[in-house]
């Protein structure tokens, strides 16, 4: 079975299986949501405070993918797909775009590495395999571990955008399904690098600078920083009723106290496809 249909009954059965848990007649209005497994996190925490003070709502947050998330929305699978890169033209398609916020993509390698700097042309090369020891770039004489995320991952799709260019990335790229898996991955090989949200980012692997600028809120707001993607939800059409309200409410001062609360810089401004 193909990945994408397996991926998308996986998501209707997960989304019937919430709505049967629901006590029926419960007078409830419902929110489904699901894509990028970056956006996850704080879509769940936006989710759990506004319900708190909506308790007729329920919102049920699922995971999938950016590209899982663009695909379900357009098929009314769901209320709000979720999405770590912008939508290309050709999948717009009455569809609308509200950035939350701004995530940085971080370059992780693990702690025992001594490199702290790298630029995009060095990036590029390691990731499509024209370096392929850390001694090229000042570190140790040992083969580097390039690990990356799924095809369809919003946070791949990014890196390839912002970095790759037009330079495939190398064919024996470890693959991993989940942002915390590709920290795992980096957590527990010296010799690993990979991509992950910002997000997402902790103690346990290192961040590199990228071109001499450290990512932090500041450098990703301020534009300093060069790996920088939008967290975005996505409706079909002009959202109505319950998703309309969430969504507003998502960009007052409350909703993006919280985005900021999660590591995601919060966002200026609503941004929609015909702005």
């Amino acid at each position: 079975m193909d990945v994408k249909i397996r991926n998308l009954i996986i998501i209707i059965i997960i989304i019937a299986l919430a709505y049967f848990m629901i006590k029926p007649g419960a007078n409830y209005e419902r929110i489904e949501i699901a894509g990028s497994t970056s956006v996850q996190p704080v879509a769940e925490k936006l989710a759990a405070e506004y319900m708190k003070k909506h308790p007729n709502v329920r919102i049920n947050v699922q995971g999938g993918g950016s590209g899982m998330g663009i695909r379900t929305v357009q098929q009314g699978v769901v209320d709000i797909g979720t999405s770590s890169k912008a939508l290309k033209p050709e999948e717009k398609d009455d569809l609308r775009e509200y950035v939350i916020g701004k995530d940085g993509v971080i370059i992780a390698v693990n702690h025992k590495n001594p490199v702290d700097d790298l630029t995009e042309e060095q990036l590029r090369d390691i990731f499509s395999g024209k370096i392929r020891n850390w001694k090229e770039v000042g570190g140790p004489d040992a083969e580097i571990h390039v690990i990356v995320r799924e095809e369809g991952s919003g946070t791949r799709s990014s890196f390839v955008s912002l970095v790759m260019k037009n330079t495939k990335i190398r064919s024996d790229a470890i693959v991993q399904g989940s942002t915390e898996s590709v920290k795992q991955a980096v957590k527990s090989d010296p010799y690993a690098i990979g991509f992950v949200s910002m997000a997402h980012m902790s103690p346990d692997v290192k961040a590199l600078e990228v071109n001499g600028v450290t990512p932090s809120e500041t450098t990703v707001a301020d534009g300093s920083y060069p790996l920088v993607v939008p967290f975005e939800f996505i409706t079909k059409g002009e959202p109505e009723g319950a998703v309309k309200d969430f969504i507003d409410w998502v960009f007052s001062p409350e909703g993006q106290a919280i985005v900021r609360s999660q590591n995601v810089v919060p966002a200026i401004a609503n941004v929609s496809d015909d702005t």
